[in-house]
């Protein structure tokens, strides 16, 4: 993973208040999103679409709660 996913997934841990789990979960997504794209290094790109997927998903969670 590059520095600048790194800072970002940082980031967005402190904005969003993402839990050690959650930071997990983006990362798998991530992962998953680079290997559907065949490329070996999660991209800054990768890890704001997880980001993006997580925040969506906590949002409709909260809603319906």
């Amino acid at each position: 993973m590059s520095g600048e996913a790194e800072a970002l997934l940082r980031a967005a841990m402190d904005q969003f208040a993402l839990s050690a789990r959650a930071h997990d979960k983006v990362l798998k997504v991530a992962r998953t999103l680079a290997d559907l794209e065949g490329v070996e290094a999660i991209s800054t790109a990768h890890v704001a679409e997880a980001i993006q997927y997580r925040i969506t998903d906590r949002r409709m969670w909260t809603e319906l709660g």
